[in-house]
């Protein structure tokens, strides 16, 4: 399967959205890099387009995600009423095409450490991940979002109801994820799902590869595997990412020594927590703190 991968934040954007009834004989225009992303949910009929080399027949209850810089067209007619509503959305940020042999956009590069440290939280990023061509979940629910934002949009000059429609549009995604999600949770994500949970909920505790795995049933070395697949990291990376945000927290909203909140986030030796602080923020625990103290 086909899925686009967005990098968050920031957050995808709707622009404008409608509804089509064809007659049979329609064949869908052919548009070459119309610079947004172009959704359509077929609530009746057929409709045929191809995307560059790959077609879709797209039926009741089915959606497809065309491209913004690629060409589509019709590659046959419709042959019965054929109705569908369209919604044009654009992101600002990063995203990619997952399992095709190339990728699109890639996600923009993360502040480095000296950069992060300038301020008081590094934003974290995260993946959002939305099929291309998918059978719906709900389609009544998808097709009831997209006509409140139609019918929102003769009163989205006013900023209150823009942000509705962005909200909406939030829901709308969430509604196309969980037709993937639903039926295409991998194993390997599931596994590194459970163990990111287990390791945030005992991160002041010493953790071992061995505890992990008795704790959620599976192997350390699947684990690992699992978790680098999905996170990019081992568990003990995440962990050590984990206890440091939390001790930046505590850096800023408390006066509790360096030494005490080393040993209030997990870490046994106040010297560990301050090289591993220093290497992921590119500043000691100390002068972090003073960077934002007050006078």
């Amino acid at each position: 399967m086909t899925l686009f991968q967005f990098t968050i934040p920031p957050l995808p954007h709707y622009m404008a959205s409608g509804f089509t009834v064809n007659a049979p004989g329609f064949r869908h225009p052919g548009r070459r890099r119309i610079e947004v992303f172009d959704l359509l949910v077929v609530t009746e009929g057929c409709l045929y387009i191809e995307e560059e080399d790959q077609r879709f027949a797209i039926e009741a209850g089915h959606s497809l995600i065309l491209r913004p810089d690629a060409y589509h067209h019709g590659f046959q007619p419709c042959e019965e009423q054929t109705c569908y509503h369209w919604l044009h959305f654009q992101t600002t940020g990063g995203w990619s095409i997952h399992d095709s042999s190339y990728s699109i956009h890639e996600p923009a590069e993360t502040d480095s450490s000296a950069a992060a440290a300038a301020r008081i939280f590094t934003t974290q990023t995260f993946i959002k991940q939305v099929p291309q061509f998918t059978k719906l979940l709900q389609p009544a629910k998808v097709t009831e979002t997209i006509r409140q934002l139609t019918e929102l949009d003769r009163s989205n000059h006013r900023s209150s109801v823009s942000w509705k429609q962005q909200l909406l549009f939030q829901e709308l995604v969430e509604q196309l994820s969980a037709s993937f999600e639903m039926h295409n949770s991998s194993p390997a994500a599931l596994c590194a799902e459970q163990a990111a949970t287990y390791l945030r909920q005992h991160y002041r505790e010493a953790i071992t590869a061995k505890e992990l795995g008795e704790s959620i049933n599976f192997h350390p070395v699947y684990i690992a595997r699992c978790m680098q697949k999905v996170f990019g990291c081992s568990p003990i990376d995440y962990l050590t990412r984990f206890r440091i945000e939390r001790a930046k927290l505590l850096l800023l909203q408390t006066d509790q020594p360096v030494a005490r909140i080393a040993e209030e986030v997990g870490f046994s030796h106040p010297a560990y927590f301050a090289s591993s602080f220093t290497k992921h923020e590119g500043i000691s625990p100390r002068k972090y703190r003073q960077r934002f103290a007050h006078g």
